[in-house]
């Protein structure tokens, strides 16, 4: 997830310049399709981010509310690595110089979100054949959703009030860990049901803040999706 104050620009009546004003970073809402150049030289990671994000949620997702009968998450191990992960922590380190520091936090925290995840159904980590007790595995397991529901409202207090899209984005989120937590606390397969809905609304969200940061770094976009600013 990138950071809600996306990059904007004013762009001069020549199309050969672009001027970077850090006065309209705020706020997320592109109002100019011409471009935009950011003094770092650094294009908006962001767009790679949220796709990456989005895709590895929205697989894992689909797996938790059990389409088409499949009960096992463990494909999603190698998108958790390469797109949720690598992709979203390199997004992050190129947030740094960019001076974004809610983008570098919250891509590179997710994306070692998503590594962690997937190294715990590695079976040469040894994570799961440690835990010869199925409670004390759910219980474990619990706790770690639990500490990235706790982070992800710490992400949500810095866009709620600003930014509408990552504001619902956040909170879906906030809403899908609740549940999966939940559900290996109790192991309900209703309520992992249920957190699988609500990362699938997660995904979808962020696939719409992912392709408007995307066509807002193209010149010439034939359309822009705003993205709500609270006034």
């Amino acid at each position: 997830m990138a950071s809600p104050n996306s990059e904007k620009g004013r762009v001069s009546t020549s199309n050969t310049h672009r001027e970077y004003d850090p006065d309209l970073e705020q706020g997320g809402v592109i109002s100019t399709s011409e471009g935009r150049a950011h003094p770092s030289g650094i294009g908006n990671p962001g767009p790679m981010g949220l796709f990456a994000f989005a895709s590895t949620t929205f697989i894992l997702s689909m797996y938790n509310v059990q389409t088409r009968g499949i009960a096992h998450s463990n494909v999603v191990v190698g998108m958790a690595i390469f797109a949720g992960g690598l992709t979203q922590f390199i997004a992050g380190m190129w947030e740094l110089p960019r001076g974004n520091v809610f983008g570098a936090t919250a891509f590179s925290s997710y994306g070692a979100f998503w590594m962690s995840y997937a190294t715990i159904f590695i079976p040469s980590s040894g994570i799961l054949d440690a835990y010869s007790d199925p409670d004390e595995l759910a219980s474990a397991l619990g706790i770690y959703l639990v500490t990235w529901l706790m982070v992800t409202l710490f992400f949500l207090l810095a866009v709620i009030r600003k930014n509408v899209a990552y504001t619902l984005l956040l909170s879906a989120l906030s809403i899908a860990f609740a549940c999966l937590a939940a559900a290996q606390f109790s192991q309900s397969v209703m309520v992992t049901k249920a957190g699988g809905v609500f990362g699938i609304i997660t995904a979808l969200i962020a696939y719409y803040i992912g392709v408007s940061e995307m066509l807002a770094a193209e010149r010439r976009a034939i359309v822009t999706l705003p993205l709500g600013v609270w006034r």
